[in-house]
């Protein structure tokens, strides 16, 4: 390669066999400045469209890869940087295993084959609205940001083990199908700030197993969509230093919020999974926030949240209609939900799932949860019965000071236990639940009382009641004989002075044993509220 110099060069004239664009590129690396092949016509100048750019559009890889890995010294007083807008690069960008100084960025330029940049060390590399085949960037290392925003990958995204020192970027980003059925290979990937993927749209699985986010992972209104293969989002032993959004996000100008409140009248898109989502053992430092999401699933599709822990789950998405909710084992401190969430019998596990404090937002609203609402959550999610998710919530309910919404929680555990005993176990549970309602409602068994103790007094008024012994013991009592057989551990001298006959005593008999019974029962629903007291 020969280099043609002028007079006063300084060794970074221009080699020979470059291009008119070629050159074009050189001359602005070495001046810092933007290097755009654009005509000022949209349809032409679009990187996604099928209008061809031709030569006079394009650079070859290699002098691209040349240009950043062995540039020429920049001018004087100048910083060399690549800075390309609506450039065609041709062939192959390689740059695998190098170290690339000058900084990267290029808008609105179409690769015609795959970027390959495995263990590539850069500082900031800025690609945004390009057309990329693919790209290949496992063990990428960036000092600064890596930004792909509105870029589309004709055949997926690997950024395996890539280690981004700010933020990386890819709202409204759109990554097609790859190798092995991914979208976005991010497995391992390590990010120091923000992961923004607001609006992203992904066909093929998004693949974060044991990614970690620094501060926040948003995919506030990205569509994840894997038609062919279990997950949309296949993220399991992911960390996240502050919050995981899958909330709502603004469609305009700007296109994303980033979180900030739309204004009023701007048009939304809510995150929407088509397969299923699963973000097992996760490790989320605020909250998981799942406002509005929609759930497509398969019948053996999951919304898979196992083991989990954050301080805030926000359970606030559009039910799913297949499927199933999977929280077995999560523990967080508030779980923020509303019941038209929740998907129906059979479609939730909760096994194991422990939170501290409940609340539904709107107070009043449809979507409050009532607590016959709660307890069609519990039964729906225990097909079979299981007292831990009962015991949980009467616990919460405790807590905050709901305890006759406890006792009723801990009624309802009762009665579910009852459908699993045999015939006799399920008739003496029925009793008690008349009586006393397993002794959560004591003030019940004092009504019974009353009621069979005048019942006793009025009929054994009309009883004969010869005395044990004549002429001993005291008066006779219909009123205090009818307590005495109701009292099982109190005496007060009636029932062993005067001898029922006939068929009073097998109304004696009767009336000892509903003692008994309301006395028991009372005693063991006592002795439970002491307990978990």
């Amino acid at each position: 390669m020969v280099y043609l110099t002028g007079d006063g060069d300084d060794g970074g004239g221009v080699p020979d066999g470059l291009s008119a664009a070629e050159v074009g590129m050189w001359q602005a690396f070495r001046n810092g400045s933007v290097y755009d092949l654009r005509t000022g016509h949209a349809d032409r100048d679009d990187p996604h469209g099928g209008h061809p750019w031709g030569p006079e559009r394009s650079v070859r890889a290699r002098i691209v890869a040349w240009l950043l890995l062995d540039g020429p010294p920049a001018l004087p007083g100048r910083v060399p940087s690549l800075k390309l807008q609506g450039v065609r690069i041709v062939d192959v960008l390689d740059l695998a295993g190098g170290s690339i100084v000058p900084y990267v960025e290029m808008k609105q330029c179409r690769f015609e084959s795959e970027v390959v940049l495995p263990e590539t060390h850069f500082t900031t590399v800025r690609l945004v609205d390009c057309s990329v085949p693919r790209l290949e960037a496992a063990r990428l290392r960036t000092e600064g940001d890596l930004h792909l925003p509105r870029c589309r990958f004709h055949n997926g995204v690997r950024l395996t083990d890539a280690r981004i020192g700010t933020d990386l970027l890819l709202n409204e980003a759109v990554a097609f199908r790859g190798r092995n059925g991914r979208a976005v290979a991010g497995d391992g990937l390590s990010v120091g700030q923000d992961l923004q993927a607001e609006l992203l749209e992904t066909h093929g699985e998004l693949s974060l197993r044991g990614a970690d986010v620094g501060v926040s992972l948003s995919l506030r209104g990205s569509l994840l969509s894997n038609t062919r293969g279990r997950y949309a989002l296949n993220a399991p032993q992911m960390t996240v230093g502050r919050s995981l959004y899958l909330t709502p996000a603004a469609v305009g100008d700007p296109a994303y919020t980033s979180g900030r409140t739309p204004a009023r009248g701007t048009r939304t898109r809510r995150f929407e999974c088509v397969g299923g989502l699963r973000l097992d053992d996760g490790r989320i430092g605020d909250a998981v926030d799942l406002g509005s999401a929609r759930f497509t699933l398969g019948n053996e599709q999951e919304v898979s949240l196992r083991r989990i822990q954050t301080p805030e789950l926000r359970f606030l998405c559009e039910r799913p209609e297949r499927g199933t909710v999977v929280l077995s084992g999560a523990r967080v401190v508030t779980l923020v939900d509303k019941s038209t969430s929740w998907p129906g019998p059979g479609q939730i596990r909760i096994g194991g799932f422990a939170y501290e404090s409940l609340v539904s937002p709107g107070p009043g609203s449809f979507s409050s949860f009532s607590l016959n609402r709660r307890l069609d959550w519990l039964a729906a999610a225990t097909p079979e019965y299981n007292p831990e998710p009962y015991e949980r919530l009467a616990s919460v309910l405790r807590a905050g000071g709901e305890d006759a919404d406890a006792r009723e929680v801990l009624l309802a555990k009762q009665r579910r236990r009852r459908e699993t005993l045999p015939v006799t176990g399920k008739v003496w549970g029925r009793l008690q639940d008349v009586t006393v309602a397993y002794g959560y409602r004591p003030g019940r068994a004092a009504l019974w009382m009353a009621l069979l103790w005048a019942a006793g007094a009025v009929a054994f008024a009309h009883a004969p009641h010869p005395p044990m012994q004549p002429g001993e013991g005291p008066r006779w009592s219909p009123a205090l004989y009818a307590l005495d057989l109701l009292l099982p551990v109190i005496d007060i001298d009636q029932a062993h002075s005067w001898r029922m006959t006939g068929p009073w005593q097998w109304a004696a008999a009767l009336l000892v044993l509903a003692g008994w019974i309301l006395a028991t029962t009372v005693a063991a629903g006592a002795t439970r509220l002491l307990r978990r007291g």
